[in-house]
């Protein structure tokens, strides 16, 4: 049994002109959510083994957060740059290359590649991952690399909670 929880970053800020994408902030919403989420989770799920992150400053704070309330050690987070892109081409190299010796991953990354990926490998159509939201899915199988169809255990979005 394999179990993926994906993360898309929490909302940032278009408010610094001349910002490169990747460079882009939160916003104080998106901190909020992200402290408010990742409790949340913290909650119901255990610890994933591993946590990855884009490599966009949006994406890396994100994953800060929830690492400091899972205490995960942010010397163990692991940075992707192929997770900056924005299709599911990326996630699900990313996921399959997972190593075996991780039975659940956590992933932060962006939201065209989130929804493609959700919605082809879970079990419930989400038709908009919002800002901070997570989805988890279990897999009926024992390598990363054989993943399929799962199940949708957990879809845990920032509005359920204001």
């Amino acid at each position: 049994m394999k179990t993926l929880y994906i993360v898309r970053h929490a909302k940032s800020s278009w408010e610094y002109e001349g910002i490169k994408d990747i460079d882009r902030p939160l916003k104080q919403r998106g901190i909020n959510d992200a402290y408010l989420i990742s409790s949340v989770l913290n909650k119901k799920i255990a610890t994933p083994d591993v946590f990855i992150s884009s490599c966009a400053n949006r994406a890396l704070h994100t994953a800060m957060i929830f690492s400091y309330s899972f205490n995960y050690p942010l010397a163990n987070l692991k940075i992707s740059k192929s997770l900056y892109n924005f299709s599911d081409g990326y996630l699900i190299k990313t996921v399959k290359a997972l190593d075996d010796s991780f039975d659940s991953a956590i992933i932060f990354s962006h939201d065209h590649g989130i929804s493609d990926f959700v919605n082809k490998f879970g079990s419930i159509q989400v038709d908009h991952v919002p800002t901070c939201g997570v989805i988890g899915i279990k897999f009926e199988a024992s390598h990363w690399k054989n993943i399929k169809s799962g199940k949708t255990i957990i879809t845990e979005f920032p509005k359920h909670y204001k």
